[in-house]
Order: structure tokens, then sequence, then C-alpha cells
């Protein structure tokens, strides 16, 4: 799955900030390729609104 942060983290939640690092994603523009699994779609799922998602 290739993700992309297209919103800023600035003023999020703690726990979102995490989260969004934790797949790679520091800065607006940044994209991270994840493996397709249940881990990986409950981060998504967390910070939806933060990224855009493509399955590869």
């Amino acid at each position: 799955m290739r993700i992309k942060l297209v919103k800023s983290l600035i003023g999020r939640k703690d726990s979102h900030i995490d989260t969004a690092k934790s797949l790679g994603l520091k800065k607006i523009g940044d994209v991270s390729t994840q493996p397709d699994n249940s881990a990986t779609r409950g981060k998504i799922k967390e910070i939806s609104y933060l990224i855009e998602v493509q399955e590869v």
C-alpha cells in the first residue's frame, strides 16, 4: 500500500502524530510503502483524514 501525507501534523493529537511517524510520514508530501495487513489498516483508519491511500 502506498500512503501519502496530504495534511499537516501541526495541532493534531499526539497519538495521531505518532501513528503517522510509525508509517514513515513526517511532512506533507511524504510517501511510504507499507504491507497490507491488519496493523497497517488500523493505523490508516486512525489517521484517514490526514492521508491518501493507494493499493498497489
